[in-house]
């Protein structure tokens, strides 16, 4: 048995994060961070929201879900995108459909990372 050490684990995830939310914001011209730290504010935020928000939606949304083959994930994380622009001063998304694509180049490096920005791994 492996013994993991979770609060470097998550620490990790908000490092990747935030190197990935800065190189999303770097190729979206319609994404504004205003500094680094904001960043990786931002990668910690998105895993909170993670954790508590959209797990609920997703299964309030469920039926939705299943009739659009799960297309209606990438609304969701749109929307999860949304309220992190609401909560994170620094942090500006110009509309939805640049959320959309904010969270599918984010999902994008993240995968390429390695970093699921899941804290339950």
């Amino acid at each position: 048995m492996e013994k993991t050490n979770k609060p470097l684990n998550f620490l990790v995830k908000i490092i990747l994060g935030g190197i990935a939310v800065l190189i999303a914001e770097y190729f979206l011209s319609g994404i504004h961070i205003d500094n680094f730290m904001t960043g990786f504010i931002l990668a910690a935020v998105i895993i909170l929201i993670n954790i508590t928000i959209k797990p609920l939606l997703v299964i309030l949304t469920l039926p939705i879900t299943v009739v659009t083959l799960g297309l209606f994930l990438l609304v969701i994380n749109a929307l999860m995108i949304m309220l992190a622009d609401q909560i994170i001063p620094g942090f500006q998304v110009d509309g939805f459909w640049w959320a959309v694509l904010f969270a599918i180049v984010l999902s994008i490096i993240n995968s390429l990372f390695g970093n699921n920005l899941n804290p339950s791994d």
